[in-house]
């Protein structure tokens, strides 16, 4: 049992966010229903660019609403076998830092899932942490869940 009500995760399709999702889902259980955010960008080719530069590879998973939705799906599974009761989901346009942190207040959130890929490079340096600026930002109690060893 979690003294949590409502606790929210975010998810970009990876297997380390799902990882994240996991965890967020097994606190959660069936006392506290569980909200899964994932942040996109829109379809316009200078958007898409922009994440590219700054996800590489990664940017197909958060381009367009289409692949939110398959991530978020996917996400929902691992959190329903995670053991997770009530589970809602929500895209949001724009960038995954100010997705979260909305996401939490208009939830109402007790507890803000974040995963940490450990970003010890030089674009970790310039994109910033997210763990470490949701930590900063939130309301919340922030819980980072060490996703890569």
């Amino acid at each position: 049992m979690t003294d949590y009500r409502k606790v929210v995760v975010g998810t970009d399709g990876s297997s380390p966010s799902m990882h994240a999702v996991r965890r967020a889902a097994r606190l959660a259980g069936d006392s506290a229903e569980l909200v899964i955010v994932c942040a996109y960008y829109p379809n316009s080719r200078r958007d898409v660019e922009r994440a590219q530069d700054e996800m590489g590879q990664e940017a197909f998973q958060v381009v367009g609403s289409a692949p939110a939705e398959d991530s978020l799906r996917d996400a929902t599974d691992h959190a329903r076998s995670a053991g997770a009761g009530s589970v809602d989901t929500v895209s949001v346009l724009g960038p995954p830092i100010d997705s979260l942190i909305e996401t939490a207040e208009s939830h109402s959130a007790d507890l803000l899932v974040v995963g940490s890929r450990g970003l010890n490079t030089l674009k970790g340096r310039i994109l910033g942490s997210v763990p470490s600026e949701v930590s900063r930002r939130s309301e919340c109690d922030v819980l980072v869940v060490r996703t890569t060893r």
